[in-house]
């Protein structure tokens, strides 16, 4: 890694990348200190530090939401409009149509639809926000609440903006980027917090050792479950062209076992925020109470981690389907004298690649469930409330490390390619 790293640097396009995602960091760090106006912060920051969903929102957004700053709502109202926007393609024919058979003058028109549904959703959460800490307001005038409202939108903006910057220019998915510098950015403050338990003994070394080894323990499955691959073979046809031969060699289609990386878990806490944002309307309402807070807003709950299970595994589902076409790539095979030894191209051949999606897939998505969920669930039973030592933020962290490190590796691979000159 370290000498990926160091070759990275020495290639002018891909360190100028670098300094770009770099300098981005540092710009959406700095925006997680800009406070919004009007509102006594000291009194959120004691609401979050005592857990909840709050808590988890607040690692996500690198401390927004005890800040209560500009970025409190980080990238999770573009995410939800996404996944809305997703979800209605299956159901609007026209919306597909633009997706499929719009070419990139389709993709403008799906970002500019995105983006107007993000600035809704940020007004939505905004003022939801406003009305669960509305007895924090320094006084109770429209304007301010206007102000509040703007600055939280404003800032929702851009964030997202920087994360299509980041996108463009930078190294890596720009929304996951900046997710994963938000959950970085509060392993200091954790380890804080762990220090301060041991010195109240309030919890003992001897389970703040066993939380480390478990800890070990779980990076090393998720980085083998990362790495891993299912590998079909693929046998191409010879050609004789003239007086030369072409094809007949073998090769393989990589599928790797999570095929769809950390968006499933980041998809996932997105939609989980949602019916709780819609409870902080009707603070006092029977779904607020039996609905909204012990199925939605209390992450050590079992309720909530039941549902957040069932969630991963169906994003996971989800995304694989609509990233990963079995047709095409069957089609492409046909096309290129390529097929399956032992598997008729065409419908038998993506039939077979279905099947084998859908073998990687079940125990994938039950995988990344069980390591997202149970640490949740031994936070029961301690007063760690910080959950960055939690299965979600390590395949998060995790993830968007090998996927950031793959794409470095590529444009390396890209750019340094000495084969045919040797």
């Amino acid at each position: 890694m370290w000498e990926t790293i160091k070759r990275a640097f020495k290639l002018k396009e891909l360190r100028k990348r670098i300094w770009v995602t770099l300098f981005l960091f540092v710009l959406f760090r700095l925006g997680t200190y800009i406070p919004v106006v009007g509102i006594d912060r000291a009194q959120i920051q004691g609401i979050v530090q005592k857990g909840g969903f709050l808590a988890l929102l607040d690692l996500f957004s690198g401390g927004g939401y005890s800040n209560f700053s500009i970025f409190a709502l980080s990238v999770f109202p573009y995410i939800n409009a996404s996944i809305i926007l997703n979800l209605l393609q299956s159901v609007i024919p026209s919306l597909e149509a633009l997706v499929k058979e719009g070419g990139e003058e389709g993709q403008k028109k799906m970002a500019k639809y995105t983006r107007y549904l993000t600035v809704a959703l940020a007004a939505l959460q905004s003022f939801s926000l406003l009305v669960m800490f509305r007895n924090f307001l320094v006084n109770n005038s429209f304007l301010l609440k206007i102000v509040i409202m703007a600055s939280l939108v404003a800032g929702s903006y851009i964030v997202l903006w920087l994360g299509e910057i980041m996108t463009e220019k930078g190294i890596g998915n720009g929304v996951s980027l900046i997710i994963f510098a938000g959950i970085i950015s509060r392993i200091p403050v954790s380890l804080v917090e762990v220090r301060q338990l041991l010195s109240a003994k309030s919890i003992s070394v001897l389970s703040v050792v066993g939380e480390v080894l478990a800890l070990l323990v779980m990076i090393v499955f998720v980085l083998y479950a990362y790495q891993s691959e299912r590998r079909i073979p693929v046998q191409y046809a010879k050609r004789i062209v003239g007086r030369k031969v072409y094809g007949g060699q073998s090769t393989y289609i990589p599928l790797r076992l999570v095929q769809a990386g950390v968006l499933p878990i980041i998809f996932a806490v997105s939609v989980m925020s949602f019916p709780y944002t819609i409870g902080q309307f009707f603070p006092n309402s029977w779904f607020t109470k039996n609905i909204a807070t012990p199925f939605f807003g209390t992450p050590t709950g079992l309720w909530y981690n039941m549902f957040y299970f069932a969630l991963i595994v169906a994003f996971t589902y989800f995304y694989t389907t609509i990233t990963y076409d079995p047709v095409k790539l069957s089609d492409d095979l046909k096309k290129y004298g390529g097929f399956v030894p032992g598997i008729r191209p065409g419908q038998s051949t993506s039939d077979y690649i279905a099947g084998v999606l859908r073998k990687i897939i079940l125990p994938t998505s039950i995988f990344l469930g069980l390591v997202a969920v149970l640490p949740n669930l031994i936070f029961r039973r301690m007063s760690v409330t910080s959950f960055i030592f939690g299965g979600t933020s390590i395949l998060i962290i995790i993830g968007v490390a090998l996927e950031t490190m793959n794409e470095i590796e590529a444009y390396l691979l890209m750019r340094q390619y000495k084969g045919f000159l040797k």
